[in-house]
């Protein structure tokens, strides 16, 4: 008996001692959960990149390499400066490269871009933890939330490049955070935060100025229901001043630099350019049609976001707005997540944009990876449903782990199919690689529009200050006039009108004295004859010279 006692007594101090090491744990974990997420987001981030970087898909969108060479040509080149910033992509992610990409590992290996994703990338999951957490979810449902964002194989592999999504998406989901913290509290330095970040959005992408436009609404809309008219006219002009600054400067760029503050949206390499050639190619299926942009635009979310997260995120949404135990003001704010639906079907409707999927628009991938900016507000409403759906939470979350698993098993990532097989990317290794072979240790420049062949000065190895573009003012002014006083060698698209470089010297009488080298699918390269190499500068004379 005494020693059936003895046994219960071992067994109850145990049972204690269990109990109080779960209790520490669980304090421990209460306690600093916030930088065990971070230290989750890191790690990820970190292989991710390390990953992506070593099986060589890094590098393989074009539009990375050419976001890459703009920064390096702001530090190097034969016209450094930041009037390389251009016209036509939003300065903000090239600016953050200036302090890393003069190193010449940062440049050629996509790390100067991809850091900038990093951060952000980890910053957005940080965002979505605050977010779930200000909205009352627990433990499992801020986790959930996180999960759904690092499970997700677009955004890993966005996150490894110098694209500039992932640097939206934080700025973005900072902005509606501080905004929804406004609308709970009406602290006026939660609403400048909010501004702030929704600033920085606009000279991110394009899509920041449409949140800037529909979170000063969604501020007026809130401010008149409580205050009256009077008090939400002066909310909205002091909010729309702060998150608009961004747009304002952009305009006023393009005036001081390029003399024309439309120049961003009319000039000779906007985006309206490309659509305009792309509707007279009848490749722009999209444009006055409002079914098929909205079709378009929703299945590159679903292929972007995964099908099941997506409907388990949307009716999510769907609960989270309707939810009475939330204030309606907080509610409302957080319609500013659902914006980047709004702006990239409009965009689509109206030719600003462009979207293929095969077999439902276009025979390619292009630009597919647009679907990625509603991932935030799928993972806030599929971390606050699991919290609501208590009977229901575990098979919700067994699903997604199946899901999840067989998504990386099977590598399903759209954006990286869109990367190495559509239209994003362009393999000019052949071209490349014969410029690295003949032209790295000879003395002479490279003639070549950086607009149309980015992608093969970035992955020819050459320093920038090899190529006169048409970023290079009068040392191109000069080329293209007598290339065969400037230019060793030639690298454009014979016959294509659109290649800037034959568009400009095509009737050029210095053009007899070249010889073509090689034919390639994305270039043809042309070398000066032999008996002209004496006649040819070799070394950047112009100085100053504008």
């Amino acid at each position: 008996m005494s020693f059936e006692t003895g046994s219960m007594d071992k067994f109850a101090i145990e049972l204690t001692l269990s109990r109080v090491k779960t209790l520490k744990i669980k304090n421990f974990i209460d306690k600093n959960l916030g930088t065990l997420v971070l230290c989750f987001l890191l790690g990820f981030s970190i292989i991710s990149f390390i990953v992506y970087s070593q099986n060589g898909l890094a590098l393989k969108y074009n539009d990375a390499r050419s976001h890459l060479d703009i920064g390096r040509r702001v530090v190097e080149g034969l016209k450094p400066g930041v009037a390389q910033l251009g016209s036509v992509w939003l300065p903000l992610p090239h600016i953050l490269m200036v302090p890393t990409i003069w190193n010449d590992f940062f440049w050629h290996s996509g790390l100067s871009g991809a850091l900038i994703s990093m951060v952000s990338f980890v910053g957005t999951g940080l965002f979505i933890y605050k977010f779930l957490e200000k909205l009352g979810v627990g433990i499992l449902g801020k986790l959930v939330g996180v999960g759904v964002f690092i499970a997700n194989l677009n955004i890993l592999y966005l996150q490894s490049t110098a694209m500039t999504e992932s640097l939206l998406l934080l700025t973005m989901t900072a902005g509606v955070y501080y905004l929804t913290l406004w609308a709970r509290d009406e602290k006026l330095i939660n609403l400048v935060k909010s501004a702030f970040w929704i600033m920085i959005s606009t000279v991110t992408r394009y899509d920041g100025w449409f949140l800037a436009v529909f979170a000063s609404v969604l501020v007026g809309f809130i401010v008149i229901r409580k205050k009256g008219i009077k008090a939400a006219e002066g909310n909205f002009v002091f909010f729309a001043t702060l998150a608009g600054f961004g747009i304002f400067l952009w305009f006023l760029w393009n005036l001081l630099i390029f003399k024309d503050p439309f120049y961003f949206a009319f000039g000779e390499f906007s985006a309206r350019t490309q659509q305009t050639q792309l509707e007279a190619a009848g490749e722009l299926p999209t444009k006055g049609n409002l079914f098929l942009s909205f079709k378009a635009y929703f299945f590159a979310l679903v292929y972007n976001t995964y099908t099941y997260p997506f409907f388990v995120g949307i009716i999510g949404f769907l609960a989270l707005i309707q939810d009475k135990k939330i204030n309606w003001r907080v509610r409302l704010a957080t319609l500013a997540l659902f914006g980047a639906l709004i702006f990239n079907v409009i965009a689509l409707y109206m030719g600003h944009s462009v979207l293929f999927l095969p077999e439902i628009i276009g025979k390619t991938w292009f630009n597919v990876r647009y679907g990625v900016m509603l991932l935030p507000m799928i993972a806030i409403s599929f971390g606050y449903l699991v919290e609501r759906a208590k009977n229901y939470r575990f098979m919700i979350l067994g699903v997604f782990f199946l899901v999840s698993f067989f998504a990386f098993v099977n590598q399903d990532a759209v954006v990286i199919d869109d990367a190495v097989y559509g239209s994003s990317q362009k393999n000019v290794t052949e071209v490349a690689g014969w410029l690295r072979k003949n032209v790295l240790r000879e003395e002479g420049y490279v003639l070549i529009s950086a607009a149309s062949h980015d992608a093969i000065i970035f992955s020819s190895g050459l320093p920038m200050k090899k190529f006169i573009h048409e970023g290079t003012g009068a040392y191109w002014d000069y080329a293209v006039e007598n290339p065969d006083k400037w230019a060793k060698w030639i690298v454009m698209r014979t016959y294509d009108m659109n290649d800037l470089t034959y568009n400009e010297i095509h009737d050029a009488e210095g053009l007899e004295k070249y010889e073509l080298v090689d034919h390639y699918p994305f270039a043809d390269i042309y070398r000066l004859k032999s008996e002209y190499i004496s006649e040819v500068i070799t070394k950047p004379i112009l100085g100053k010279i504008k």
